[in-house]
């Protein structure tokens, strides 16, 4: 993070980036943490210097990064390189001991491209580098590390949107006139296990997931179209019952989710032999999660993985639905013949086709 500290405009967060990587050896979790409080000042400092962000309603970081205006300054692919830094940071503070090395290590690397963009659009000078891990994986000596984590000054964002009002139209002008060269945000081609400990464990972490208590690494699964018959389902998330509730199939951050479907599917249909019960898949390559639910509802995209408790609540939804065939219209209520086509196809949709939503445009 040098390159950060040539930029007097960088202040605000180029001490808290190079406080994280000097963490590193000391605590993974610390690292973790950190990284996330960088993220935060390089956001809000974002947030002060470019005209086309507007402060939202509160100023936590998870609100800051999904407001739509954001998302779309931020290029393809670095969403989730920072919902990763938010939710390893949110795991080091809950539960230090969670985080290891690597996936500290992959924060530091996240936090690093993000900033790098930041350099991209607004450093006065920018030369494009790259994260270099031999730097990062160097035989520390003991007189090199820090005792504690340095003391980072807290951003007050206030007084940086007041201080950087004025620079707000030309620092504008300079990102729109740097990022029609374009900007490819750079992938890491990481193996199935290297997505699986690195952005995965961090989902199923942050929606409260424990390994080997509700979660399962490796679930073995028998009756495999070959030549062994046997399998294993990267991850299988049970109920307090012990029932499936959901089947994770986990591809590389370069491959399509879609490349997963039918072996997840095959894992599904083994989970509900065996237990009388058919768990949803989620399909994942680290960066996309995947929902199907496909005895019911069709695959869509989804922000991450569900909460136990929400999909025990999903399932209690199912055990009530009911059939929308033949349904009575009340005449008093909707008696014309357009009314009751309406109703009629929203019933034929959701009830018959699977679908989710329907759209009713009516006069006022």
């Amino acid at each position: 993070f040098d390159f950060l500290l040539k930029e007097p405009q960088f202040e605000p967060f180029a001490e808290a980036a190079v406080s994280a990587e000097r963490v590193l050896h000391i605590s993974p979790a610390l690292c973790a943490t950190a990284c996330r409080t960088a993220l935060e000042f390089a956001v809000k400092w974002l947030y002060s210097i470019d005209s086309s962000l507007t402060k939202p309603y509160a100023d936590k970081l998870v609100t800051l990064i999904s407001t739509e205006d954001f998302q779309d300054l931020i290029p393809s692919g670095m969403a989730a390189k920072i919902n990763y830094l938010r939710k390893i940071g949110n795991n080091a503070t809950h539960n230090p001991k969670s985080v290891n090395k690597d996936q500290a290590v992959l924060a530091l690397e996240n936090l690093h491209s993000f900033l790098d963009f930041l350099a991209c659009c607004y450093a006065d000078s920018y030369a494009e580098t790259s994260f270099d891990k031999g730097i990062i994986n160097k035989v520390v000596e003991p007189a090199e590390v820090p005792l504690a984590q340095p003391e980072v000054e807290e951003v007050d964002f206030q007084t940086l949107l007041d201080e950087n009002f004025p620079k707000r139209p030309g620092m504008t002008a300079k990102r729109l006139e740097r990022l029609k060269r374009g900007y490819e945000v750079k992938p890491m081609d990481m193996t199935e296990a290297q997505t699986r400990k690195a952005y995965i464990d961090v989902m199923l972490q942050d929606a409260g997931w424990e390994r080997g208590v509700n979660w399962y690494d490796e679930y073995p699964v028998d009756n495999m179209p070959n030549k062994s018959g046997y399998g294993a389902a990267d991850y299988v998330l049970f109920a307090d019952d012990g029932m499936p509730l959901a089947v994770i199939e986990a591809k590389r951050t370069s491959v399509n989710v879609e490349k997963g479907r039918q072996q997840a599917v095959l894992y599904a249909n083994f989970l509900e032999q065996k237990f009388g019960k058919r768990p949803i898949i989620f399909l994942t390559n680290g960066y996309e999660t995947r929902l199907w639910d496909d005895r019911h509802y069709p695959e869509r995209l989804v922000s991450g993985f569900y909460s136990k408790r929400d999909l025990e609540q999903y399932f209690g939804i199912l055990k009530d639905r009911k059939g929308l065939k033949g349904v009575q219209i009340n005449d008093a209520i909707s008696g014309r013949y357009y009314q009751k086509e309406a109703i009629q196809a929203v019933c034929d949709a959701i009830g018959e086709r699977n679908r989710r939503k329907a759209l009713l445009v009516m006069a006022t």
